[in-house]
């Protein structure tokens, strides 16, 4: 096998075999297809496109490139994924509510990518918290919390992170057969018995269009289902943050209120949602009953307290978790320019502003302020008068709080009254 013959094939128009993606991707993994064949590999599959077949071999052929996890619980193991969105807290919430339904959650999670914040990124704002503890410890964790949230291994799907980093720089990250072999390739590694997926669509959203997400969701079930992870998508509105709080210890005390019973609202609704299916699979009637009575009796929050100690976390953090978050220097409140009912929110950029603030990266190396960020931000349809705030800002210094109200004022529209979409548009699979 040649990697020549498989970009070949690509360029004129032929779908690569099984075995001529498998090669490809054990090549990436271990070095022996260079960068450019890379490139040319991730250009062609852009252009050209890949059959179902083909899109199932490679995610396969991926999630085989490396460590794949096998498991010996006493219940199912499950995991959720979102394509990223704005005030997305749902895994803090919903990975230890499934776990205190009786569900094991080894959830491999991401850092920020663009506007969107990442779970990893806010777990770092918890003092101790270890994203990226060896296997040993994961399992540990796994088996005596129910869940652990942490970075993929480097023995997980290398062969992704090295395509990933090419597509990255060759403007193919938009192709929806890399999107789709990408996502699962990690999580299928992880070993699970099914997963539900948040493809979020809207101004807030990667994907900005019904039809795209719809696309997006669809070769992920067809794909996941094929390579034999009975999945679930949801595509879900994102023209608005799902938690009232963008960036990243805001969003772990956002999620904390949930955990803790004090607040409800569309994280709530959603981890209900999403959690849902994967009960069903696993037997327990009235899904959504049982989320609910274990987000209001406390057994969720116990089970994070559980995860968080056993990654190097407080002991105490569930109890006292406002004591450790840090707090940002400057806390000021974003005035309405104007009356009005909130008409539309241009989500991309009040993530975009948190990244400004420090709370995102503009490149890798960037270190992130886990405390800065927006806060208290109105929901669509709300009436506000002139002065009253749209939101809260969190920044390390004046000068950046201003420039952070300057945006967010121009990213909240006011106007005539508007009815917000369905938190859920639609499910499929």
């Amino acid at each position: 096998m040649d990697a020549r013959t498989v970009i070949a094939a690509l360029r004129r128009g032929e779908a690569p075999s099984a075995e001529g993606l498998r090669w490809f991707a054990a090549g990436l993994a271990d070095g022996s297809v260079s960068a450019a064949q890379a490139g040319a590999f991730a250009m062609g599959v852009c252009l050209r496109g890949l059959s179902e077949e083909n899109r199932v071999a490679l995610t396969l052929a991926m999630r085989d490139s490396g460590h794949v996890m096998q498991w010996d619980l006493d219940g199912p193991v499950v995991d959720k994924h979102s394509t990223g969105g704005v005030g997305d807290c749902v895994s803090l919430v919903l990975a230890p509510a499934l776990a205190a339904c009786g569900l094991y959650v080894p959830m491999i999670s991401g850092r920020g990518l663009g506007h969107t914040g990442g779970t990893l990124d806010k777990l770092d704002a918890i003092p101790g918290y270890a994203v990226d503890p060896d296997e040993t410890r994961f399992r540990e964790v796994v088996r005596a919390a129910g869940c652990a949230i942490v970075s993929a291994s480097a023995g997980i799907a290398p062969a992704d992170r090295r395509l990933y980093a090419v597509r990255d720089v060759t403007a193919t990250v938009e192709s929806l057969d890399l999107i789709t072999s990408s996502i699962l390739a990690k999580k299928l590694a992880a070993g699970l018995d099914a997963l539900v997926l948040d493809v979020k669509v809207g101004s807030g959203a990667f994907m900005k269009t019904d039809a795209d997400a719809r696309a997006l969701a669809g070769a992920l079930v067809s794909t996941a289902n094929a390579a034999g992870c009975p999945t679930t998508a949801f595509v879900t509105d994102m023209n608005q943050p799902i938690a009232p709080a963008l960036g990243n210890a805001l969003e772990v005390d956002a999620a904390m209120r949930v955990l803790a019973g004090r607040e409800q609202g569309p994280l709530h609704a959603l981890t209900l949602a999403l959690g849902a299916p994967l009960l069903e699979r696993a037997g327990i009637d009235a899904p959504e009953d049982r989320l609910r009575a274990v987000l209001a009796s406390g057994e969720a929050a116990e089970r994070m307290g559980r995860m968080v100690y056993g990654l190097g976390g407080p002991i105490n953090f569930v109890e006292d978790w406002g004591r450790y978050l840090p707090e940002a220097t400057v806390i000021r409140e974003i005035p309405a320019p104007s009356a009005g009912h909130v008409a539309a929110i241009d989500g991309e950029a009040l993530g975009l502003a948190v990244v400004r603030l420090g709370g995102g990266r503009t490149v890798e190396t960037d270190r992130i302020d886990p405390a800065v960020g927006l806060s208290d931000v109105v929901r669509l349809g709300t009436w506000v008068e002139a002065g009253q705030p749209l939101a809260r800002v969190h920044a390390a210094r004046e000068d950046e709080a201003e420039a952070a109200i300057r945006v967010v004022q121009a990213a909240i529209t006011l106007g005539a009254p508007v009815e917000a979409g369905p938190l859920i548009r639609e499910r499929i699979g």
